[in-house]
């Protein structure tokens, strides 16, 4: 499994660098409103800011105060720790999207697992004799099977993640050739094949690429076009990575979640609402709401990555201590 990476060497206090840590915590700040006004919106029937200066009302204006609540919170914070060192900031906010990357593993791997014995039972019908009629229809629902066992899988990995220390990048794509192996052996040894199987490769597969993206980034293992950059010195490429991360990174990044989370029926919030399933209904799994939900985990852990990975390039431009070299083994 990849190792966390825990720097104990960078300093707790530095240079003030306050404009810049103010417009990488607003960020995080408008990030964590962002998210939040698009649950009001999608679950509890919120009309969204667009409204606030038309038919929107009060709710339109309390979901407009929650970003003036977040950039506040972010700028008090950093108001607050004008000494804290900018490379500390970003190496905690790091370490928080590792947690988060974690535990998306976790879930991925607790839910496609527990999915896809329950997609099995329901296509050989076991259910109905064993458990009963009632429940075997139950077990026949994605609006059912979503909150009421998908749910507390993906709360029990969040708790799983709190208690280890590495990434499971590799194991994921182990059980992914291991799955697509199993495809081939019952296919031309057995004879059998259901629609679940390919579902779990799908469903591993696009997790793997999405939340490895991040850690990728830290790693520095991105394809990078340096004609010029391979010949600039390490103070002049933090000042080219911090540019580069604002006008490519973050403003694709929010692109992806304006489009992906523009209102009830956008291509995340529609699935994820309704619980969608694949077009094999019951004989496959019901894990395409998650799917859909993966593009915009991918562009909130890519967005917080960005915002860690803007706060090193400052600091490498103002030559402060704590750099990290990644070493050749980690390119990918």
């Amino acid at each position: 499994m990849t190792e966390v990476f825990d720097h104990t060497e960078i300093p707790l206090h530095g240079k003030p660098a306050i404009l810049q840590r103010l417009f990488g915590w607003i960020m995080l700040g408008v990030l964590a409103a962002f998210l939040v006004n698009n649950v009001l919106v999608v679950y509890f029937g919120f009309p969204g800011t667009a409204t606030v200066t038309a038919e929107g009302g009060v709710l339109a204006m309390v979901q407009a105060a929650l970003y003036a609540v977040g950039i506040a919170i972010a700028a008090v914070f950093v108001l607050i720790t004008q000494d804290r060192s900018i490379r500390w900031d970003a190496h905690r906010i790091h370490m928080f999207n590792v947690y988060l990357i974690r535990a998306l593993f976790w879930s991925v791997f607790f839910v496609g697992v527990v999915d896809a014995v329950i997609a099995f039972a329901r296509v050989e019908d076991f259910f109905t004799p064993h458990l009963g009629q009632d429940t075997a229809r139950a077990l026949a629902r994605a609006n059912w099977v979503g909150p009421y066992i998908h749910a507390p899988l993906v709360v029990l990995a969040f708790i799983v993640a709190l208690f280890t220390r590495t990434l499971g990048f590799t194991w994921l794509a182990l059980l992914i050739v291991t799955a697509e192996l199993l495809i081939v052996v019952s296919r031309f040894l057995f004879s059998y094949e259901q629609a679940l199987m390919g579902d779990l490769v799908r469903y591993w597969y696009a997790a793997l690429f999405l939340f490895a993206s991040a850690y990728t980034l830290f790693d520095e293992g991105h394809v990078r076009v340096d004609i010029l950059y391979a010949g600039m010195g390490r103070t002049r490429k933090g000042l080219f990575n911090a540019f580069g991360t604002i006008l490519l990174g973050m403003t694709t990044v929010w692109v992806i979640l304006a489009v992906g989370f523009g209102g009830r029926q956008s291509i995340i919030n529609a699935p994820l609402a309704n619980f969608e399933v694949s077009q094999a209904g019951p004989f496959g799994m019901f894990v395409k709401y998650q799917m859909a939900l993966f593009i915009g985990l991918f562009g909130i852990t890519m967005l917080i990555q960005f915002v860690s990975y803007f706060f090193d390039a400052v600091a490498d431009a103002r030559d402060e201590p704590g750099h990290r070299e990644p070493a050749p083994s980690d390119a990918h």
